[in-house]
């Protein structure tokens, strides 16, 4: 389960082989296109970091904020650990430097505050009104600081009836409608298998720190970017939600199916399943004739995809019996034959064995200063002249607190009087 924070400290296989070695990481020299930003990270969990994590793997410098003694709530989620790393805690902090700092201090939200002060992004995922509250709110740091582009991600927003709410990922899949279209048509709402309200959120933050920076080019002046877990689910329900607001129906469950195509789901093979997509009706003659029954083609109820989607209760049986009679392998070989869209349907440890997601480099190897050498999955932004890149391990907590610390002017000494004080790890 993941959430958003809601206050300054945390509330106390067998499969396929691999079948080409990871993409190694990319050397710390990498210059990504957002190479001269500098972001403050205040966030944690997975929305927040799985953001500022982009912009790390796009170049950006990254500094982590962390509660000494405990850090991101995410180090202690587990098992499964990585050494003594937490493999969720890994997943999405790559890339970053972590200065351990207690905000409760004076000493150390004052090195904070300096922090942004220099920050050209600033990302947090506090309950609206508690960054605020510690004098690191938007209206207080972009005084001193005009160009701040101050991300926001909450579970409800900063305005409406709910700002005020802690936000977790699951209620917004819930309130959102996408629970209620996920799930068998006879079966109970199911939430989406990954943390989608979380990350979805992570990627409209990052799209609005984007946008703001561009605009910022023009005026010199950044702005507030305020996302929500709710608002980023609901924007997911594109033509499911036109499709209510055209006919009045409440859309439903169907499963693996598609709502306005057919065939478009999982079939049953003789020994697995496989996703089938027939788009169009040139897609549907060649299905039909790659599954040998010549019937099909020719029967009227299912000549266009209106009429197939109409009398899919006829048409699914029909190809689910034919399917039956081979192997997935099988399938997939002859439908890919007849160029129509087919795909097995992979577990996780057959998916990041995938010759082509190797291909892509998106299975990348770091080397981490305890754990060891350690996989983890890559950036999808192609990029040609400016790559992304997977340089650094995620950190332990506090692993850059003297040298960020140096880089605001605290000499040594300083620093240790940080240290002996509490407010620095």
């Amino acid at each position: 389960m993941s959430l958003t924070h809601a206050g300054i400290a945390p509330d106390r296989t067998a499969g396929a082989e691999p079948l080409a070695a990871p993409q190694p990481a990319d050397p710390a020299g990498v210059a990504g296109p957002l190479k001269d930003l500098l972001v403050l990270d205040l966030s944690r969990i997975l929305s927040g970091p799985f953001a500022t994590m982009t912009l790390a793997d796009l170049g950006a410098d990254v500094i982590k904020i962390e509660q000494p003694g405990q850090g991101d709530d995410t180090r202690q989620w587990g098992p499964p650990f990585q050494g003594e790393e937490a493999a969720y805690f890994l997943s999405v902090n790559r890339n970053k430097r972590s200065l351990a700092v207690d905000l409760k201090s004076p000493e150390g939200l004052a090195a904070v505050r300096r922090l942004a002060l220099k920050a050209d992004v600033l990302v947090e995922n506090f309950r609206p009104g508690t960054a605020a509250r510690l004098g690191l709110g938007y209206e207080e740091l972009s005084r001193d600081n005009p160009g701040l582009v101050y991300a926001s991600i909450s579970g409800y927003g900063q305005t409406g009836p709910d700002a005020l709410r802690p936000g977790y990922d699951a209620i917004a899949q819930a309130r959102s409608g996408i629970m209620s279209v996920t799930g068998e048509p006879d079966g109970p709402p199911v939430r989406v298998g990954v943390s989608s309200a979380d990350l979805v959120a992570g990627m409209w933050a990052t799209i609005g720190v984007l946008a703001a920076l561009h605009e910022k080019q023009r005026t010199g002046t950044g702005q507030w970017v305020d996302i929500s877990l709710l608002d980023g689910s609901v924007s997911w329900l594109t033509y499911v939600s036109s499709g209510y607001f055209a006919s009045g129906e409440v859309p439903k469950r169907y499963g693996s199916a598609h709502p306005t195509i057919a065939p478009y789901q999982a079939f049953p093979t003789s020994d697995g399943f496989v996703m089938v997509a027939v788009g169009n009706d040139g897609l549907w003659r060649r299905f039909a004739a790659a599954l040998g029954d010549e019937g099909l083609a020719a029967d009227p109820d299912y000549a266009t995809n209106p009429s197939r989607v109409a009398h899919r209760d006829t048409l699914i049986p029909r190809i689910e019996s034919v399917l039956r009679t081979r192997s997935a392998e099988d399938w997939v070989r002859i439908l890919d034959d007849a160029g129509v869209p087919v795909g097995p349907i992979h577990t996780v440890d057959q998916a990041l064995a995938d010759p082509q997601v190797r291909a892509r480099g998106m299975v990348a190897e770091l080397d981490h200063p305890t754990a060891g050498p350690m996989k983890v999955v890559g950036c999808p932004v192609r990029l040609t002249r400016t790559p992304a890149s997977v340089r650094t391990a995620p950190p332990l907590l506090g692993q850059h607190t003297d040298e960020v610390l140096a880089s605001l002017g605290l000499d040594e000494s300083s620093i240790a009087g940080l240290r002996r004080v509490g407010a620095v790890q």
